[in-house]
């Protein structure tokens, strides 16, 4: 009996001594063995895109490659970490990084990295660079080569975060600056509607972005559809309150844009190819605030950052414009509800 009871006390002894041991390693690696390396220290990123409609994490989906500048508490310039690998596409994906201690600051571009990527930075951050001389800007040739016009997605986030022993973990919660708006022609009468018959165009001036991913003016551009052609719908419109199945073919294109903010005025405009008579020219960011449901209780500039990708459609008859109604995406706006 006493041979089991010294058993079990060396046992719960040995429990004890282990624990405590783990303990101090943990929490202070070198303090009291100094022949062991020191703990390793520094700071454990993972990366999140879920600042969209859908509340969720698309970042392993859409974020192809990542850059990651890392800055010191005085926005010094430290390094640059960048990563273009099949890891990316995994939702347990971290970024570990050995730093001496302190607090930093790190700033994250996906998509930028990548050997199709349509933006870039004006200068790349070297040894006494600082935060705040952060410029990116789209490439020139996204708007004059016909194969760049449709631009590979840009993402852009921020985190500052202190070191710790075994690594602190934080989230670099990111966003989306660029955009899809699909444009849809269809004549109410059933008859066909031929692309190649307009020219379509968004102007904007949202090229340039600051350390902080702002705006920064740098003149307007024009984007032009990346994608043009015929598709078919069922469904005419044949009257003002009737509505008769039937194959219709429509036109369409397709633009990409950067980051849409309220502090510009971009317009889409649509004209006749043959005479470049407009007809469509109107403020783009008004109308696609118009289909922002109230179960969404968000600002203006959120909505506009959550969503990126957009259809409008418009309708006409006899070659004329009808004004009454637009759908854009799945909500049905009319045109005097905006002032042009």
């Amino acid at each position: 009996m006493q041979s089991k009871e010294r058993n079990i006390i060396s046992r719960l002894v040995s429990m004890v001594l282990g624990i405590m041991l783990a303990v101090v390693a943990l929490s202070s690696c070198e303090r009291i063995f100094e022949d062991l390396a020191p703990c390793p220290h520094g700071v454990s990123l993972r990366f999140v895109y879920d600042y969209n409609m859908k509340y969720v994490n698309a970042f392993p989906k859409q974020v192809d490659c990542l850059t990651l500048y890392i800055y010191d508490d005085k926005d010094n310039y430290v390094d640059t970490k960048m990563v273009t690998g099949a890891e990316l596409q995994n939702e347990d994906y971290r970024m570990t990084l050995e730093l001496e201690e302190g607090n930093y600051h790190f700033v994250a571009y996906g998509g930028m990295a990548c050997e199709q990527s349509s933006f870039s930075l004006l200068q790349t951050p070297a040894q006494g660079s600082k935060r705040i001389d952060l410029r990116a800007a789209m490439d020139a040739d996204c708007l004059a080569v016909p194969v760049r016009r449709k631009l590979h997605d840009m993402f852009w986030g921020q985190l500052t975060l202190a070191t710790a022993d075994l690594y602190r973990e934080g989230t670099v919660k990111m966003m989306k600056n660029t955009n899809s708006i699909r444009i849809v022609l269809q004549q109410v009468d059933g008859e066909s509607v031929n692309a190649d018959d307009f020219d379509f165009e968004i102007i904007d001036d949202n090229t340039f972005f600051s350390y902080d991913n702002d705006l920064l003016s740098n003149g307007d551009v024009t984007y032009l559809p990346w994608a043009k052609g015929q598709a078919q719908t069922g469904v005419a419109i044949v009257g003002p309150d009737q509505v008769v199945p039937q194959p219709v073919e429509v036109a369409y294109a397709e633009l990409s844009t950067s980051r849409l903010m309220m502090k510009n005025s971009p317009r889409l405009v649509v004209k006749q190819h043959e005479n470049g008579k407009t007809v469509i020219d109107f403020p783009l960011n008004r109308y696609l605030l118009l289909l922002r449901s109230e179960h969404y209780k968000m600002g203006d500039q959120e909505y506009l950052d959550r969503e990126s990708q957009w259809t409008l459609f418009f309708f006409l008859r006899s070659g004329i414009w009808l004004n009454t109604r637009i759908v854009v995406n799945d909500w049905v706006v009319r045109v005097n509800d905006v002032e042009l």
